[in-house]
């Protein structure tokens, strides 16, 4: 029991014994008061003002992240917000407040070796990193599931920041067309010159062919591949299909083709690049880290 809870149980009506306590045992009596009142009024302290406030932060921004952010990009968003807390702070007020996003699922590949391609070599042999802008690009295919059949999205996305650069979406199985529109939205979306970018595939036929061979060649992109049925050697590309997953499609159930485009793209575009903080780009999310490291 506490000094000023002992105090409490010897209170009467008239405070003497309150009185003759508090002196026994060297503690003021406005402190008792003080603690009697704010028992008795149930007025939250300094303490228990800030940890409310500490909570409602964390949950605002694990909300804003639709229930994915864990406790690092949550602090990350905090100390954004200039709230001083540890890592321990914001991973026990998660466990306390039952704030915990699902674990990704492995997703279905839809890589088609070409036997009869042309050789390409692999230029990346795993090494996902990147000095600047445009020396790396990744690419791949994920098959997105609807109530009226499946939906197909090809990506280019950029290992300096992780940004998506370029992305297409198709209601047929993907072809070196699809894998085309994706390339050619990056380049746009980068102003027209990405002469000597790499970009890393897997060996499946839409990267392949000899169509998109030309393509990369006359935009001066240099292709790169990894070995055939080997996921490792393209796994950034892979890394971003499971945030994919794990954040927006197990949260989302289409109805039609052109819902799952919609929404597909719109988070793309207002969440992922703009908003999402990533530890490979210092919890910056990709746009803000290409300003931050902006020539």
């Amino acid at each position: 029991m506490s000094t000023a809870s002992f105090i409490a149980s010897q209170r009467t009506d008239h405070g003497v014994p309150c009185a003759l306590s508090c002196r026994a045992l060297g503690v003021p009596p406005s402190t008792f008061y003080a603690r009697l009142n704010r028992k008795l009024n149930r007025t939250p302290g300094p303490a228990q003002r800030r940890r409310a406030g500490v909570d409602a932060a964390i949950k605002a921004s694990f909300d804003a992240s639709g229930g994915t952010y864990g406790s690092p990009r949550v602090l990350a968003d905090l100390r954004a917000e200039g709230w001083r807390v540890s890592k321990k702070t914001v991973e026990a007020s998660m466990a306390r407040q039952g704030l915990q996003g699902r674990r990704p699922k492995r997703r279905r590949g839809l890589t088609r070796p070409d036997g009869r391609a042309h050789r390409v070599p692999d230029l990346l042999s795993r090494d996902f990193s990147a000095e600047r802008a445009d020396q790396k690009w990744v690419g791949d295919f994920k098959q997105i599931d609807t109530g009226q059949g499946p939906v197909f999205l090809g990506t280019v996305e950029d290992l300096f920041s992780r940004r998506l650069l370029g992305f297409a979406l198709s209601d047929r199985h993907p072809t070196s067309g699809l894998a085309q529109a994706a390339v050619n939205m990056a380049v746009a979306t980068r102003g027209g010159d990405v002469a000597g970018v790499i970009f890393h595939t897997d060996k499946g036929t839409q990267y392949t062919s000899g169509a998109f061979a030309a393509a990369c060649a006359g935009l001066g992109i240099r292709q790169s591949m990894g070995r055939a049925g080997c996921a490792l050697d393209n796994a950034a590309a892979e890394s971003f299909f499971s945030t994919l997953q794990h954040e927006r499609l197990s949260r989302r159930d289409y109805a039609t083709r052109a819902q799952a485009r919609r929404d597909v793209a719109a988070w793309i575009d207002q969440w992922y690049n703009r908003r999402r903080r990533h530890s490979s780009t210092d919890m910056l999310s990709p746009i803000d880290y290409e300003l931050a490291n902006a020539a």
